[in-house]
């Protein structure tokens, strides 16, 4: 059983990265008001919140997983006070910091009405901080951190991010205003005349 909850653990913490992954990048693409090839702009923003939310899930998974595991030797303090852990105080610090960060995401996204949109779109910008810091702690205390496989779907997390942030930074980001509505009419009938009485 507990080979079991440390390979959840580790798992899920590496499903978690590839997702948190996708959020940072559909942010982006969120933010620029673009469609995706193959994606109105409407999806662009249903997929980033559903991502965001299973990230959310998986990233429970890891924390409870790992909580429960002897291997991991950590507990509720640890999980969320940085840097307070037993075993790899610095790389599990890391982990209990983008934990820290990402609560903090999910409490103002559910209080975004009462807090406001200034306040939200503030504390919104820690998701770009979690991204590095998830990174890390899964590079300083994954046990697959330096095999082959971990090592290309970290390559590839890297390389979207730094592309998503770049395209950001870039000249050729700018953003696309929302668009009005534009008002439906009823096509004219083909061969028909004027109304009666004209």
């Amino acid at each position: 059983m507990t080979d079991a909850l440390w390979y959840l653990g580790g798992g899920t913490g590496v499903v978690s990265l590839v997702l948190l992954t996708l959020v940072v990048a559909l942010g982006v693409a969120t933010r620029s008001g673009r469609p995706l090839p193959g994606l109105p702009r409407f999806a662009v923003t249903a997929v980033h919140r559903s991502a965001s939310l299973l990230a959310v899930v998986f990233l429970a998974i890891h924390v409870g997983t790992l909580l429960f595991d002897p291997y991991a030797g950590l507990n509720l303090v640890s999980l969320v006070v940085p840097f307070s852990a037993g075993a790899h105080p610095f790389w599990y610090g890391l982990g209990a910091l983008g934990l820290d960060l990402i609560l903090a995401l999910v409490v103002t996204s559910v209080l975004r009405d009462r807090i406001g949109p200034r306040v939200w779109r503030g504390i919104h910008w820690a998701a770009y901080a979690s991204w590095p810091i998830a990174l890390a702690h899964g590079l300083g205390s994954g046990s697959d951190a330096s095999t082959g496989w971990m090592l290309t779907i970290t390559g590839v997390c890297v390389a979207t991010v730094l592309a998503a942030v770049g395209w950001r930074v870039s000249e050729r980001f700018a953003e696309v205003p929302d668009l009005a509505p534009v008002p439906v009419t009823a096509p004219p009938l083909v061969g028909a005349g004027p109304p009666e009485g004209i």
